[in-house]
């Protein structure tokens, strides 16, 4: 009898330092899982920047927007070529006027090819940074007369007429998208800098 009584005793001590072992197992998983997620994350952003961290849940910053968007392949590529993503996915705070595909299209025949190319870099660069304004700026903040300036150091006009606003007297803002980091305005045509005296 005394005999049972000791190996039920053991038996007893057996099963809970088993189920203790899987359940420290068990937990160990679950850490693991979640310290996998966050150095993927991390090493995502080490190797691509911003915009390559993935977030599902918060609202999306200026190139997320951007990507996203159909009607803005063209800007997408162009920013890529100009290796201007990075830049465009920190905090900012941003205003980017978005021309769509079909602003770029109205641009003379060869063009945006030209621009495309490794030795028009710096010309891509000073096209795209003309579309961009270090603040973070709704069409509520928009009055007739403002001059924005812009990252290149160039200068746009604004112009409110019957609550429609137009940029350099041409581009007309036809949607807006609020980011994270600032504000994204969809325009029908390419703003061109001035010529440089």
């Amino acid at each position: 009898m005394k005999k049972f009584f000791i190996m039920r005793k053991y038996f007893t001590i057996y099963a809970l330092l088993t189920g203790c072992t899987l359940f420290i197992f068990s937990c160990n998983q679950v850490i693991d899982k979640s310290a996998q997620a966050s150095l993927d994350n991390s090493v995502a952003a080490s190797t691509g920047g911003q915009e390559n961290v993935s977030d599902t849940s918060s609202m999306k910053d200026i190139v997320k927007i951007a990507v996203g968007s159909n009607d803005h392949t063209s800007l997408v590529a162009a920013l890529k070529q100009a290796e201007l993503v990075t830049a465009l996915a920190n905090a900012g705070p941003f205003t980017v006027f978005a021309p769509t595909n079909d602003a770029f299209n109205k641009l003379p025949a060869g063009t945006v090819e030209g621009l495309m190319k490794d030795n028009k870099k710096v010309d891509l660069q000073n096209i795209l940074q003309y579309h961009v304004t270090t603040s973070a700026l709704s069409t509520d903040m928009l009055t007739d007369g403002d001059t924005l300036g812009m990252v290149n150091g160039d200068k746009i006009t604004v112009s409110v007429k019957d609550g429609k606003i137009t940029l350099n007297g041409n581009a007309h803002i036809i949607a807006s998208v609020r980011g994270s980091n600032g504000w994204v305005h969809i325009i029908d045509e390419v703003l061109l800098p001035p010529a440089k005296k």
